[in-house]
């Protein structure tokens, strides 16, 4: 792994001196106070190459002018039904910290449906919780546990995975874009849990196409991964479906992914009626204050590269594999082929 120089950062200063005012404003709502360190963030996201990690930072910051990033937080998604169908299909939350003060995001990407509202609504929900955590959250934490604190570390939980999936994939190659282009070196560590046998068989082999920063980020953990999420972190910030052994993808981890009173999914979690009152309470202060139109807020995507279409094939590929040798669809789902559509 690149190491970063202070030559290196010092070269990098130099170049963002010579950036117009208006650039500058945006790279001071971006960097939040710590200058250094988002430099650091972008070269170690481009392998220590000043040119390379130059670019991605005025492309980022371009893109924050373009799509109006800094005003995100005041777009609410609207009406609220919308909101909460959202929230009920694109399964994310925020459990708790770490020890050390780093928070811990939550997804459950195998109950995820992204279903229930445009692919608009799901990118504006995810680029809000971003800066939720950068603006609000962490800021937060540095102050809490007196320390710089940048990034998280993420709990993806793999629960009720099923070969239908690739219907997502679409989606979530965009996401995935939109962070690592735009939000780069914000998670230390990815922890898969609860990871059934399609997962496994295709990991073995993503996981060599992956660069090796983003590999020795992912950790698969056995189980529920309760024991070695605990040397991290306390009990209570153990993402819910941490804590009880043999969820598997049944129909009752599927119906509590919302209800339960400790699920961090939930619209009634802390986390989530906190986000919910910020960015309502950022519209209502806009002044003149304009009309809420109704559905989301649109964000110009970014294309993805070709490493990322190459891994999408491959899991493609190794999905139809499964399918093929077990002769079925899904596990517990025998309606139909899987097509590849978005929905």
């Amino acid at each position: 792994m690149v190491i970063i120089t202070q030559d290196m950062i010092k070269q990098f200063q130099n170049l963002i001196e010579a950036f117009d005012e208006p650039i500058k404003i945006i790279y001071e709502n971006l960097h939040q106070g710590y200058p250094t360190e988002t430099i650091v963030r972008f070269l170690k996201a481009r392998d220590g190459n000043i040119s390379k990690a130059h670019k991605m930072l005025v492309d980022c910051l371009n893109w924050r002018i373009e799509n109006q990033i800094d005003k995100i937080l005041s777009k609410p998604i609207v009406p609220v039904e919308l909101y909460r169908s959202v929230r009920e299909s694109q399964l994310i939350g925020m459990s708790g910290y770490t020890k050390d003060g780093r928070p811990v995001i939550a997804v459950g990407v195998g109950l995820s449906t992204y279903d229930k509202a445009s692919i608009h609504c799901y990118v504006q929900s995810h680029i809000q919780i971003n800066e939720y955590r950068d603006r609000i959250i962490l800021p937060s934490a540095t102050k809490n546990f007196e320390r710089h604190i940048s990034t998280c570390v993420k709990v993806l939980d793999m629960t009720g995975l099923k070969l239908s999936h690739l219907n997502q994939i679409k989606l979530l190659t965009v996401i995935s874009s939109i962070d690592d282009l735009n939000y780069p070196e914000k998670t230390d560590t990815y922890y898969i849990v609860n990871a059934p046998y399609v997962f496994s068989a295709c990991w073995k082999v993503v996981k060599p196409l992956l660069q090796e920063r983003t590999r020795k980020k992912v950790q698969v953990l056995s189980g529920c991964g309760k024991d070695e999420l605990l040397k991290i972190m306390d009990y209570e910030s153990l993402p819910h479906f941490c804590r009880r052994q043999g969820s598997g993808s049944s129909k009752l981890a599927r119906n509590n992914s919302n209800g339960d009173d400790d699920s961090c999914f939930s619209l009634d979690h802390g986390f989530h009626q906190q986000l919910y009152n910020y960015i309502n309470q950022q519209a209502a202060g806009l002044k003149p204050r304009a009309p809420l139109k109704q559905g989301s807020f649109h964000v110009e995507f970014p294309e993805p590269d070709l490493m990322d279409c190459k891994i999408v094939q491959t899991i493609e590929t190794e999905f139809h594999k499964i399918e093929n040798q077990n002769g079925f669809a899904d596990e517990h789902d025998h309606k139909g082929k899987i097509n590849g559509e978005q929905h």
